[in-house]
């Protein structure tokens, strides 16, 4: 008996102490690598299999837990934003419109977990329930166990809107099961087709007869697999088939002339059922991929004569085809894009017909084709949109119908005047409207209710620039109350990106604005890496020249101090997959100014992403551990490396989803393990592994509210907001 009250209390001791006492375990690995002698504490991390570090990572997520939610007033936001749907009503996101007028959308009504898919005829047709993903059995059902919440995460109707193609995953795997339903009848086919990533790779491309389409395949769909998403291939499916007798059209084995890599993703795109070609794509990090063409008589007879369209050199984004013309954005011998066409029948991309130059202070950032002309939209320092359109030879401003950070273009295509804008801001919610170009009019065509928020009207925004390090000019966003007093007392909310050429848009956040109405202040610093200011301003922020990212966060940061809106140490920094690259340097060069820091599937060890996830890809946007130049900037920026003992750093919540299939747990699991290990300060070093998530999407709605409810409890806990601190 005694024994085991020793067992018992020894545990809880562990448990209760864990920041302290349960250091992870370390096998130290050390490395040459160009004249560099690299060492890595805590490499054996990497195998989350091991039963020391499945028992390290569990412990310290069980501790996160407690601590999370001791944290008074933890679910604040959850439960503000359980009122607010309640308020609403429901919600409606991936609205899909064919060009006979059929309206396909998920909707997700008030204290609902998961949306479902409905239909309508036209905009003002009768609401249709088709699907309910409670219902899906998994194809793979029969070996497993346990319970099942799935969620939908792309649906696509086909050319005629016949038949309705509904990809789902869950727990945040990504790696999908599609099932395809005839709308007419709301028959679900027996098929299930495995091993997808619709949402992220490929999508689902309908064959003109709407008989089946394409989409790629994982060979092997295990995220633990070092097989994992490599050697993807383009399967046409015809509905009836056997899902599991592929037939592959286009991947490196299929179409070895190629010389398609392990590591690109070869897709198809499709434009409209009239086409006569298909495009190939090798998809990859980077916006500019190497691209093919064929008949599409000769690819639907099995004929493999695909011909080179362009490479990376000539800078090709944004490409869409219409009748015996390309349409694309050009980033060739300039810093930003410019819209251009060439014949496809004779393609120069080099010396394409430009029919927008680039504008100076502007990023043209979507177009869509339409009968009546070309409409496209910009934005300055990313924030800022304006809409034009191009008819005939004249480029036509259009006025918005309110003043919009974003905004967002659909339309049926060529042989319609249809145009649908979608405006939003940081505290403005989107609202959907149909443009007439004749009337110069715009008409709200809403499907979901928008509601007017007097709890969040004191909420102003200030789109500023700030000097960098070396001169830059950096935009920054700023979210708070006009109430708010700039005495260097405000707990400041810092999110961030910077890479992949992303931009940081603005979007109407009612995470934001909460944590505004509760006197903090929320701040986007819109760092080079991303394009908010075009191309150079991503090129800018990679690979060698990496440290610019966070160089540009801590001048935003020391702006706000040194301007009274805050103080050092009541600023909290939050990034997400790359954007760990940018808040772990931030704290590790400069761990005075900081409060807190908040890393969600953060990449934090980039000299091991090529073992991590999509790292195979990613290299083109960080650079290659195994180039002796690149080397460098990738050390540079890896943030684990640059964890030092002795250093008092900042609270830490370090977040990872078990199954994410793009950046590998482990690398959070590391950097906790060694700042833990190195830190002197006593602010907490929590490590929160999701063992039923993963990259943050395919999840319920509740578990994000919920997720996001301990973020925002435990920065206001570590800021010193009076509502959140522990007696």
């Amino acid at each position: 008996m005694k024994h085991r009250i020793f067992i018992i209390t020894s545990f809880l001791s562990v448990f209760l102490h864990a920041q302290k006492t349960n250091l992870a375990p370390s096998v130290p690995v050390i490395e040459e690598n160009f004249g560099i002698s690299i060492t890595d504490d805590y490499r054996n991390l990497e195998d989350v299999n091991d039963p020391l570090t499945k028992q390290w990572m569990k412990s310290q997520t069980d501790y996160t837990h407690s601590t999370l939610r001791s944290i008074p007033n933890w679910n604040n936001y959850l439960n503000l934003r359980t009122e607010l749907d309640k308020k609403q009503g429901y919600s409606i996101s991936d609205l899909r419109i064919t060009s006979n007028d059929k309206y396909f959308y998920l909707k997700r009504n008030a204290g609902e977990k998961t949306a479902k898919v409905y239909y309508r005829e036209g905009f003002a047709g009768k609401e249709e329930l088709l699907y309910d993903p409670s219902n899906f059995v998994s194809a793979g059902a029969n070996k497993t166990s346990g319970s099942h919440e799935f969620v939908i995460n792309v649906i696509s109707p086909s050319w005629d809107g016949s038949r309705l193609a509904i990809s789902l995953s869950e727990k945040g795997k990504e790696i999908s099961e599609v099932v395809i339903m005839e709308v007419k009848t709301k028959a679900v086919h027996p098929e299930i087709i495995t091993q997808l990533n619709p949402s992220t790779i490929g999508g689902i491309k309908w064959l003109e007869d709407n008989s089946g389409f394409l989409y790629v395949h994982y060979p092997d769909a295990d995220v633990k697999s070092p097989l994992f998403a490599k050697n993807t291939q383009t399967v046409m499916y015809k509905i009836g088939e056997d899902p599991n007798k592929r037939n592959v059209v286009f991947s490196n084995l299929h179409n070895p002339d190629l010389n398609i890599t392990k590591n690109e993703y070869p897709a198809i795109l499709t434009y409209d059922p009239s086409d006569k070609y298909y495009i190939g794509i090798l998809v990859d990090a980077e916006d500019f991929r190497k691209t093919f063409i064929i008949d599409k008589k000769d690819f639907l007879s099995g004929k493999k004569n695909w011909k080179p369209l362009y490479n990376k050199d000539s800078k090709v984004f944004f490409l869409r085809v219409v009748g015996n013309e390309i349409y694309f954005l050009s980033g060739l011998n300039s810093s930003n894009y410019k819209l251009c066409k060439t014949n496809l029948k004779n393609p120069d991309f080099k010396n394409p017909e430009v029919l927008v130059p680039e504008k100076k202070d502007e990023v043209i950032k979507g177009y869509s084709i339409t009968k009546d002309g070309i409409y496209y939209n910009t934005t300055k320092n990313g924030v800022e949109a304006k809409l034009y359109v191009l008819k005939g030879n004249k480029e036509i401003s259009i006025k918005l119908p309110f003043v919009s950070g974003n905004i967002d273009l659909s339309s049926k295509g060529k042989d319609f005047s249809d145009i649908w804008v979608k405006c939003s801001g940081w505290a403005n919610a989107e609202q959907r409207y149909r443009y007439i170009l004749n009337t110069n009019t715009f008409t709200k065509e809403n499907i979901a209710p928008v509601l007017e928020y007097p709890e969040f009207k004191d909420i102003i925004v200030e789109e500023i620039t700030v000097k960098s390090y070396d001169g830059t000019e950096v935009p920054l966003s700023i979210i708070y109350s006009k109430n708010l007093k700039r005495d260097g007392s405000a707990p400041v909310l810092m999110q961030c990106y910077g890479a992949f050429g992303e931009s940081y848009s603005p979007f109407f956040a009612i995470s934001y604005l909460s944590w505004a109405s509760q006197g903090g202040i929320v701040a986007v610093p819109h760092v080079r890496g991303g394009g908010e200011k075009g191309e150079q301003w991503h090129i800018d922020g990679k690979k060698l020249k990496k440290p610019n990212s966070w160089k540009d966060l801590i001048a935003c940061t020391e702006f706000l101090i040194n301007e009274k809106y805050t103080s050092a140490k009541k600023v909290a920094v939050w990034g997400t997959s790359a954007g760990g690259i940018l808040v772990g340097r931030a704290i590790t060069e400069r761990p005075d100014l900081f409060g807190a820091v908040i890393a969600e599937s953060g990449v934090l060890n980039p000299l091991r992403v090529e073992k991590s996830g999509n790292g195979g890809t990613s290299i083109k946007e960080y650079g290659d551990p195994n180039d002796s130049t690149e080397f460098k900037g990738v050390l540079e920026m890896d943030a684990y490396q640059h964890i030092k003992k002795g250093i008092k750093y900042p609270s830490m919540l370090l977040c990872a989803g078990i199954n994410d299939p793009r950046v590998a747990p482990w690398q959070s699991a590391k950097f906790s393990a060694k700042a833990l290990a190195s830190s002197t300060s006593d602010n907490p070093i929590l490590l929160n592994i999701d063992y039923e998530g993963g990259h943050g999407s395919d999840i319920t709605v509740l578990k994000r509210y919920t997720s996001l409810s301990e973020i925002f409890a435990f920065a206001f806990w570590q800021l010193g907001h009076p509502n959140y601190q522990k007696k």
